[in-house]
């Protein structure tokens, strides 16, 4: 790691009596010549001036390497990027996005960017880049139906020197999964509100994570007395094994089940249901069952 030097001072009159030393100590570090005790002028090496001054580096390389990396990373990264200047012209297309419009880069770049993807001159979108080109605003945010019905893209307006970039990514199945999401959550409400159906969130080891009203008034306990309790332990004896089977048999499958049984209550007394058991799966791997209680 590079470690700050102290930089030297010499005054003008020593540095002129002795400007080959001086010389040959600018090249480790820098030297600054004074006037009348104030810093007037600084002596550094030429590769240091030139790393300064935005010239080539010491091994040759261009200073602008960090630029061309960037442009290198544009290809690569699985974000559509298009590029356009003052006047909605296309500049850059990356291979990404040429897949998205199903269009070739080459025949992109030069259009007009609304004549070449006519379908934005309709979106949602059209004023955000018209606001992106105007005044640099920047944007994010999920878009519908840009290129095609029924797809959500994700989209990011940001500013550049030479007009501004749109980078935008297909995300059109999260946005599913959400509105399953708040339909499963919708329907378990429902279900709450019906009162009639008792259900609780098992973990893959069967343990009780969470139980609605009704089960709990069922069982006669409140929701804090069962959780972590195994669910087994809510069944009579003989009906047990028969929920582990069918648990288990859930996890392997991923088929839900039914299957009739005996929930005994805080008095000890047994009341016939109905299991419906099904898993909820996770990314990778199973997160656990939902099991309906039904008498």
């Amino acid at each position: 790691m590079a470690v700050a030097q102290e930089p030297q001072r010499v005054s003008a009159a020593d540095f002129i009596r002795g400007f080959a030393n001086w010389r040959m100590q600018s090249a480790r570090k820098p030297v600054f010549v004074t006037h009348h005790g104030k810093d007037a002028h600084v002596l550094i090496s030429l590769d240091d001036y030139r790393r300064l001054d935005g010239e080539h580096e010491a091994d040759g390389a261009p200073a602008n390497k960090l630029r061309d990396s960037l442009a290198g990373l544009a290809e690569w990264i699985r974000d559509g990027v298009i590029v356009i200047d003052r006047q909605w012209r296309i500049l850059s297309v990356n291979p990404a996005a040429s897949d998205m419009v199903e269009r070739a880069a080459a025949a992109l770049i030069g259009e007009n960017l609304v004549s070449a993807l006519p379908q934005l001159g309709e979106s949602l979108l059209f004023q955000r880049i018209i606001r992106l080109i105007d005044h640099r605003e920047r944007f994010s945010g999920d878009v519908p139906g840009i290129l095609r019905p029924r797809q959500w893209l994700h989209v990011d307006l940001a500013p550049l020197p030479v007009g501004g970039a749109i980078l935008f990514r297909d995300v059109s199945e999260a946005m599913e999964r959400m509105a399953a999401g708040d339909m499963r959550l919708a329907l378990a409400t429902a279900i709450d509100v019906d009162g009639g159906v008792g259900h609780a969130r098992l973990s893959v080891r069967e343990a009780i994570e969470t139980a609605n009203d009704t089960l709990t008034t069922m069982v006669g306990v409140d929701a804090a007395a069962i959780r972590r309790v195994r669910f087994t332990a809510l069944l009579v004896a003989g009906q047990r094994a028969a929920f582990s089977e069918a648990l288990e048999t859930v996890f392997r499958s991923g088929k839900p089940m039914r299957i009739p049984s005996q929930i005994v209550t805080r008095e000890g007394v047994a009341l016939d249901v109905t299991l419906s058991i099904a898993e909820v799966r996770g990314p990778y791997t199973s997160d656990g069952a939902v099991v309906l209680v039904t008498r």
